[in-house]
């Protein structure tokens, strides 16, 4: 099978990891006799250095002529001092609304190699930690009207948070598809007792919750879904929630697994073609150091072979790999643990190559 990936390097450690990820997905193709062609696209702050802009049209077109898109990181205190619509992150927004991308998958697993860097009781965390954060991805606060005025000799602020049956009712289905193929329990988490966006959220993952009897539906407010989540977070398998929600929820669970830089992610809409990143960001202190873990970047792919690609058996594979350089006492920085042997990116790299 031959497929195109737009790769987006990114700032910061974001061509590091990119790079082993690469490395990763040849040993694949090489196992399973495909091919990946990969096309470059910068965004971030190295395209703002190179094109002015954080997003080129080129790579755009790129990123939507291509079978799937990896991403590395952007961003960093570099460009902190750009408008604020020419800022790194807003190549990311542009993209997956010019993608159409309104789901984010986040799984929140915890590896049983790294129970140790879990910062919960102990007797918490071998309750075992595995469940899937589903957040809308292109709605509500983050995609509605951001003003600031002046009135009466102050400044004033407003941004406007809206959501549509249609936008909900989409992000939910993927969550009660999702939770089909694991413990069939979904958790919707809003907040309808003071929001009317959470009032209509609720209303309307009940409605689709009746196309779906085989999964239990279960409502929980964000503020008790976040002391929840660290409470007892084996009561979780699949949460669905808005954006400005899920952004919160899902960098709180990838702190309860042990490390940010073990964690994937894969944002999609209609089509089988995603957009597959780690959720850490750039970290440009440890950048070209060879410091960073390429492990969340590299489980980013498994999820595009998997999820877009429909390879299966090449995604088992890689985590596989993973698992095993784990139990091997293979470690970077992040989750370095004593009587384990500590590694750099391109080691940790070549270590899950040599698994595929």
């Amino acid at each position: 099978m031959d497929k195109t990936i737009a790769v987006i390097r990114g700032d910061g450690i974001g061509p590091e990891i990119v790079k082993e990820t690469v490395g990763v997905l040849d040993a694949v193709a090489e196992k399973f006799g495909h091919r990946f062609t990969y096309k470059e696209a910068p965004m971030g702050g190295n395209a703002i250095d190179a094109f002015g802009v954080p997003l080129p049209d080129a790579s755009l077109e790129t990123c939507l002529s291509s079978d799937s898109v990896l991403l590395g990181a952007v961003g960093g205190p570099r460009w902190d001092s750009q408008p604020p619509a020419n800022r790194p992150e807003k190549g990311l927004l542009k993209l997956r609304a010019a993608m159409g991308l309104y789901t984010n998958v986040r799984p929140a697993r915890m590896f049983s190699e790294l129970a140790s860097a879990c910062p919960l009781r102990a007797d918490i965390a071998n309750r075992g930690i595995d469940f899937v954060v589903v957040r809308e991805l292109i709605g509500g606060l983050y995609f509605g009207e951001h003003t600031t005025v002046e009135e009466n000799g102050e400044k004033k602020a407003r941004d406007i948070c809206e959501y549509s049956e249609t936008e909900i009712r989409r992000v939910a289905r993927v969550a009660f598809e999702m939770a089909r193929k694991r413990r069939k329990r979904v958790t919707s988490v809003d907040k309808s007792n003071v929001l009317d966006t959470s009032r209509l959220w609720r209303a309307v993952v009940t409605e689709v919750a009746g196309e779906y009897p085989d999964v239990e539906l279960l409502h929980m407010y964000v503020d008790n879904a976040s002391m929840q989540m660290v409470k007892d977070p084996s009561q979780f398998d699949v949460i669905v929630t808005e954006n400005l929600f899920g952004d919160i929820l899902s960098d709180e669970a990838s702190q309860i697994t042990g490390s940010i830089g073990m964690i994937p992610s894969s944002s999609m809409g209609d089509g089988t073609r995603g957009l597959y990143e780690p959720i850490h960001g750039s970290a440009p202190d440890i950048a070209g150091q060879n410091k960073a873990n390429p492990i969340g970047t590299i489980l980013a792919a498994a999820m595009m072979l998997r999820y877009s690609f429909n390879m299966a058996a090449e995604a088992a594979a890689i985590e596989n790999a993973v698992d095993q350089t784990l139990k091997a006492g293979f470690r970077c920085g992040d989750i370095m643990e004593q009587g384990c042997t500590l590694l750099g990116c391109t080691e940790m790299g070549a270590e899950i190559c040599g698994r595929i």
